[in-house]
């Protein structure tokens, strides 16, 4: 389980086309895409990829958690 939201979260920055997963339960979500930001909120695709098949969610950049590069060949 990832804490609802964690250091990582807090500072990382975010820009559209980057992989993120939602904090508290990331299989909920699943894995999204960064599509537009304002201020603090972002909106994220995550094409209905978690167990809730939520499709777009705008949610706060502190809760988003950043997937690195590094890790995309495990997906």
């Amino acid at each position: 389980m990832v804490p609802p939201f964690n250091r990582r979260a807090r500072f990382s920055t975010l820009g559209p086309g980057d992989l993120v997963y939602y904090g508290p339960m990331p299989s909920y979500y699943g894995i999204g895409e960064v599509v537009q930001m304002a201020d603090r909120y972002v909106v994220v695709d995550f094409r209905g990829t978690g167990n809730f098949g939520v499709h777009r969610d705008t949610l706060e950049q502190q809760y988003l958690i950043p997937i690195p590069t590094t890790r995309f060949a495990q997906l």
